[in-house]
């Protein structure tokens, strides 16, 4: 968490926590940040952009955290439920890649698809013994209605919102000759970003049927005037290498300074929020 969220969080975290006791982590953080956009605030210091030494949410628990313990890297969140047969092929193809990639560079984690148990279809656990590492990449495929509903069609935003954490940063430098975009929390808002902190997000979604591909999710905006939540689709046999590459070889996507992700989705995040 960025220096200048945590002081904001330091005076208005615990009376959000008291008046919401029956939310957990993630939420508070979300309705702490809503007033920090309310808040008017300056335009960011030197040192705003800083890793904070205190995160007064750090030892608050969030109910999603129990579906994402085993995760070290990535999930693949499952958000069209229309079409057993290709969701199966691309789990096939999921399983082929971490294979192919394995024999590459040797046993670094696994694809682990959540179990179809009888309490919750989106909180299965993996049996993989407390002392091994966690699963690069985890499937999470909701099986009871309920479920189905939190997580079918949403945006790249509303991935995010519950499995990562939000946090606020100094927007991205604008190059000289650049002329400012209109004010937006996700993209650049007196000089402040929204972003969010945790694992990496791949969507898939019901164009994934046809394409076999995901929607990689940015969680932060790339070079100024993209935006958080920017996606843009990968083929599944590069999934497991890429995730890989972005966890452990610092690999980043962006596309040479080009703004190059899903112009639509992007749209979708920016009216889902607001300004």
């Amino acid at each position: 968490m960025r220096s200048a969220f945590a002081r904001f969080l330091s005076h208005t975290y615990d009376g959000i926590r008291a008046q919401n006791p029956l939310e957990g982590r993630r939420m508070w953080l979300l309705r702490a940040v809503d007033e920090f956009w309310a808040s008017n605030r300056s335009k960011p210091e030197a040192s705003s952009g800083l890793e904070a030494q205190d995160d007064p949410s750090a030892d608050d628990e969030d109910p999603m955290d129990q579906v994402i313990d085993d995760v070290e890297a990535g999930i693949v969140l499952r958000t069209d439920f229309s079409n057993e047969d290709a969701w199966n092929s691309f789990l096939e193809k999921l399983k082929k890649a971490e294979e192919e990639h394995k024999e590459s560079v040797g046993q670094v984690g696994q694809v682990g698809e959540r179990g179809d148990d009888e309490n919750s279809g989106a909180e299965g656990e993996e049996e993989d013994g407390d002392d091994g590492p966690g699963l690069l990449i985890k499937v999470i495929d909701a099986s009871l209605p309920e479920e189905r509903a939190l997580f079918e069609g949403i945006s790249n935003l509303s991935a995010l919102r519950l499995f990562n954490d939000v946090d606020v940063r100094p927007a991205p430098p604008m190059p000289s000759g650049t002329k400012r975009t209109t004010p937006h929390r996700l993209v650049d808002r007196g000089g402040w970003q929204e972003v969010y902190l945790g694992i990496t997000i791949w969507v898939y979604d019901a164009q994934s049927n046809s394409d076999h591909c995901l929607r990689l999710v940015n969680p932060e905006g790339d070079v100024y005037g993209t935006a958080t939540g920017d996606s843009w689709r990968a083929q599944v046999s590069h999934v497991y290498e890429l995730q890989f590459n972005m966890t452990f070889l610092g690999m980043k996507i962006n596309f040479g300074g080009m703004d190059r992700w899903d112009f639509a989705e992007r749209s979708r995040n920016l009216r889902e929020v607001g300004e």
